[in-house]
């Protein structure tokens, strides 16, 4: 849909930076200027970053044009903080959303890094609030959501946890499945892998313009 904007919201540890290829592509192949959303991962309560996300969205929103719709991707944690930010600020503009390695549920690897004091200091509030226990999350607000999993398994989640199933590396396939998601695939690309991935970039940009993968899960 020209004219359409996105947000792009990254994982923990991370600035935003790291998506300039798939916003280069999703801008070049679909039209989408897609705006990297930055906040401070490990030091931040969720409840603190949604409401920074609000803000951002709401600049975002005075400068579009009129009817314009804006999506939002979520890469990793920024998946959560969408899910998050949804929840407490249901009256968006219309768009939809694509979640990137976003573990829905739980994370192996960030239950088993939280047992080390060192990586549980790093880590921070988020991710205890968010990732330590198994929750029941279900995603029922009305917009389009599509989720991407990678299954090459080269991250540093590795270090942490051991996968029985196919993962990226950090987030296994089973932690990425969301009840109420409107499609769900596979692609062999790594946690930060998918970043860089030129399918990634187009699955996302065909799931944001027609609400469906175009390989369909």
């Amino acid at each position: 849909m020209r004219g359409d904007a996105a947000i792009y919201v990254h994982g923990l540890f991370l600035s935003g930076g790291e998506s300039l290829f798939l916003r280069r592509r999703l801008r070049n192949d679909f039209g989408f200027d897609v705006h990297p959303f930055s906040y401070p991962s490990a030091s931040m309560r969720m409840i603190d970053i949604a409401e920074r996300l609000n803000a951002f969205m709401r600049e975002l929103c005075a400068s579009q044009a009129k009817g314009c719709a804006v999506h939002l991707i979520g890469h990793s944690l920024g998946g959560l903080v969408i899910y998050r930010f949804l929840e407490r600020f249901p009256e968006q503009p219309a768009g939809r959303v694509v979640f990137l390695g976003t573990p829905c549920v739980d994370s192996r690897a960030a239950s088993q890094a939280m047992r080390r004091r060192w990586a549980a200091t790093l880590i921070g509030p988020t991710v205890a609030e968010e990732l330590l226990e198994h929750r029941e999350r279900r995603w029922d607000n009305g917009r389009d959501l599509g989720i991407i999993a990678g299954t090459r398994p080269m991250g540093l989640g590795q270090f942490f946890a051991s996968f029985d199933e196919d993962c990226d590396g950090t987030i296994a396939v089973s932690e990425t499945k969301l009840p109420g998601a409107i499609d769900h695939i596979t692609l062999p690309v790594s946690h930060m892998g998918m970043l860089l991935s030129a399918r990634v970039a187009r699955q996302t940009g065909h799931f944001l313009e027609h609400g469906r993968f175009e390989l369909g899960g």
